[in-house]
Order: structure tokens, then sequence, then C-alpha cells
């Protein structure tokens, strides 16, 4: 497995060695002994998730807040999601930016999101399969969000907002700025 740091400080992009031969492919998501080797430090999943969307769907931009903050390790396992990430520590260097990147099921690579990131993606293809794990359980007083049309952090989601799918609740949370300036 390759680990390549985006411009997120502590966020990994992992891409790992695919073997394919006439029946199809085969590949190790996940070693914790190479994972925490590759990105420099012990991470303890304990939790495993799995949402499945429609195309258009935007979940996010989401992040657990306090002891509860989770670090995540994101895979697409059917289809093709535009996953996005804004960097929320307000002592990070890279504090108030964000970083996307196209994961899909046939491409194998592996997101990996430090504690103190906001978190959400939009469903590309038709269907998709999206896994993550986390370190930390859920907990519904720690949750917290950001609008995913922030003016300010100026995401470009690739769709138009009328083609957007988002609940009630994602359409209301509030803005960066409400929130850390």
């Amino acid at each position: 497995m390759k680990a390549e740091e985006t411009n997120i400080k502590g966020c990994f992009l992992l891409s790992p060695e695919v073997y394919y031969d006439e029946r199809g492919s085969f590949h190790e998501s996940y070693n914790k002994k190479e994972f925490d080797t590759l990105i420099g430090q012990e991470v303890n999943f304990v939790q495993d998730n799995q949402s499945t969307s429609k195309k258009g769907v935007l979940r996010g931009l989401h992040f657990q807040k306090g002891i509860n903050a989770q670090a995540k390790l994101i895979r697409v396992t059917l289809g093709s999601i535009l996953d996005v990430i804004v960097d929320i520590r307000k002592n990070s260097e890279t504090f108030g930016e964000h970083y996307k990147v196209e994961l899909t099921a046939t491409s194998h690579k592996i997101l990996f999101i430090p504690k103190g990131i906001a978190h959400g993606f939009l469903t590309l293809s038709e269907q998709a399969i999206f896994n993550y794990k986390c370190d930390s359980y859920y907990n519904n007083a720690s949750e917290g969000g950001i609008v995913y049309n922030d003016l300010d952090l100026n995401i470009d989601w690739q769709l138009e907002q009328v083609d957007l799918i988002l609940s009630n609740k994602d359409r209301q949370l509030p803005t960066f700025k409400e929130l850390y300036l």
C-alpha cells in the first residue's frame, strides 16, 4: 500500500496494491500494522459503518466534537462518490482548507481523515456503497456540521444545486463563519 498526504495536514490518500487475473481482483483494504506505519500514528478503529445512496445524494458536512471526535478510514465498494473534507482544527496550519477526491470502487483508493475534520460526500454514480471505520463511537450529543454550500468554503460539488438530494437537517447546518470565526 502507498500513502500520499493531502493538502490537509494528517489526511492521507491510500492506494492498495491490487492483484488482477481472469477471475477478478484481490486487494488488502486494511492491515493495522501497515496502516499505522504509513500514517505515522496508531489508530484503533472501534466501529464500521456503511451507507447506500443514489445519484445526487449529498451527505455532510458532518463531524463529532470534543472527546467524541472521530478519525475515519473511508472507501467505496460500489459506484463512485466525490468525497470532501474541511479542516476544522483551529490550531492547524490547514484550518479552513478543504480537500476533495473522487473515490470509486474500481480505483480502490482509501481516504484517512484524522480527528477534527468535517466530512461530506456526494454520490456520482447511479448508486454507491460507502464504508468507513471510526476510532470513536458515534455520540448524538457531539454531532456537528457545516452547511454544504458555505460561501466562504466555496466547494465545487460538481452537480447543480437543483440536482442535489439532501436531508432537511443538512440544509439547515450553520456556516463555517458561524462556527469558527
